[in-house]
This record gives structure tokens, C-alpha cells and sequence, in this order.
């Protein structure tokens, strides 16, 4: 599982985002939101090096939210580019 670090640019993840099916997207949408809650205690207790993963997390949750809207609305249709 692709994790919002891993990608290299802001279009990099919404093609990977794009390119998924829904069913990946819920589930890889489910992962991050577990590490994100991971992370927000290791941010607490100060054991994180870089705090700026939180955010990372949290906009790669956004967009995959966004791209499953579009795909409900009609949008975009799954696995397009």
C-alpha cells in the first residue's frame, strides 16, 4: 500500500489516485486515516521527525475524497485519466 510520502509530487498522487478503482481507494483511504491517528501520538509524545506527515495525511485524505465524490457525481469515471 502507496503511502502519501511515497509520492514525489502533488500529481504523481492523483494519478495514482485516479488510476485506482474504489474499492482500492476505500481501502487505502482507511489506511491512512489509521496511520494518521498513529501519528498523532507519536506527535504528542514528541517521537515523530518530521510534523509536517500530518499534514501530508491529511490532504491526501481530502483528495481521496474528492476523487470518490467525482466518481459518485459522475465526474470521472473509475480508473480514467
Amino acid at each position: 500500500m502507496r503511502m502519501p510520502d511515497d509520492a514525489k509530487t502533488t500529481t504523481d498522487l492523483l494519478g495514482q489516485l485516479r488510476d485506482s478503482t474504489t474499492a482500492e481507494l476505500q481501502q487505502r483511504k482507511t489506511h491512512i486515516v489509521e496511520s494518521l491517528f498513529n501519528l498523532r501520538f507519536r506527535l504528542a509524545s514528541g517521537q515523530i521527525e518530521d510534523p509536517k506527515r500530518v499534514r501530508k495525511y491529511r490532504k491526501a485524505i481530502a483528495r481521496i475524497n474528492t476523487v470518490l465524490r467525482a466518481r459518485e457525481l459522475g465526474i470521472e469515471s473509475e480508473g480514467a485519466r
